[in-house]
């Protein structure tokens, strides 16, 4: 599947459901592919699926709670919107829990349905720039070379270079060098960018 290729993933075990699902988003000129049951959509899932998973609540074998639980646990951040015809504010509950994007009741308000989609897609959009972002900046941090990743580490903690110079027993001119070789390696322009920068690769490392 093309990169950043929207396409709306239909989990539903009512055929003329999926088939009119269907038909409604390929008219508003989306992408969809249907499943009929979660264990089909999880045998055929790809990492470069691109947009937002609808999954009905009651479905032979895994439910739609289950799958959506199944997906965030590998790690998966595919979109989803829930579906149901017997909704309870338990299961409600439990679909927020895990990051859905709406819970809409049978039959489907097509306006709600359509901009819970927008949402959905906008969601996958800033997550993907988040991880391209994220890649940057880590494949940017492996230029460095071990005392200007030490002289980084000296700056985000606040310190001067004379106070830097002396912890690392190098002049303040050598530091000033390290400074300005790591601030053009990693495409920053003040100490202020390299400080996000830095908080940056440490949120990604905690995640």
């Amino acid at each position: 599947m093309p990169h950043r290729s929207n396409t709306v993933f239909i989990v539903e075990d009512d055929q003329s459901v999926r088939d009119a699902l269907a038909l409604l988003l390929g008219l508003q000129g989306l992408a969809v592919a249907l499943f009929a049951d979660a264990e089909s959509f999880l045998a055929a899932r790809r990492p470069d699926w691109y947009g937002c998973l609808l999954v009905d609540i009651r479905m032979p074998g895994m439910d739609g709670l289950t799958l959506q639980k199944r997906l965030r646990e590998s790690g998966s951040w595919l979109p989803v919107i829930v579906m149901t015809g017997h909704g309870d504010v338990e299961s409600a509950r439990q679909a927020f829990r895990s990051d859905a994007v709406d819970f809409l009741e049978k039959p489907i308000d097509h306006s709600r349905l359509l901009a819970a989609i927008e949402e959905a897609f906008a969601r996958q959009h800033l997550r993907q720039d988040d991880a391209e972002r994220s890649a940057a900046v880590t494949s940017l941090l492996q230029t460095l070379t071990p005392r200007e990743r030490e002289v980084m580490a000296q700056v985000v903690a606040g310190r001067h270079n004379r106070e830097i110079a002396r912890k690392l027993d190098i002049s303040p001119r050598t530091v000033e060098v390290h400074k300005a070789r790591l601030l053009a390696k990693l495409q920053v322009g003040s100490i202020a960018d390299l400080v996000r920068l830095s908080l940056r690769a440490s949120e990604k490392d905690r995640g």
